[in-house]
C-alpha cells in the first residue's frame, strides 16, 4: 500500500470515529461538519481508485 492510500484510509477512519462520537453526543453541527469531510474524503479516494468499502473493519 502506498503512502497516499494509507493516508487517505487513515483520514477516513479518523473522520468516521469523530463522526460516531459527534452522533453519540448529539452535536448536530459537528455531525454535519464531519459528514461533509467524510464525503469529501470518499470522493477523493474514488477519484484515485482507492477502495474504501471496508475501512471501518
Amino acid at each position: 500500500m502506498d503512502a497516499f492510500t494509507a493516508g487517505i484510509l487513515q483520514r477516513i477512519r479518523n473522520t468516521e470515529a469523530v463522526l460516531d462520537r459527534a452522533r453519540a453526543s448529539g452535536d448536530d453541527y459537528l455531525v454535519d461538519v464531519e459528514q461533509a469531510e467524510l464525503e469529501d474524503l470518499q470522493r477523493l479516494a474514488s477519484e484515485y481508485g482507492v477502495e474504501v468499502g471496508a475501512v471501518r473493519a
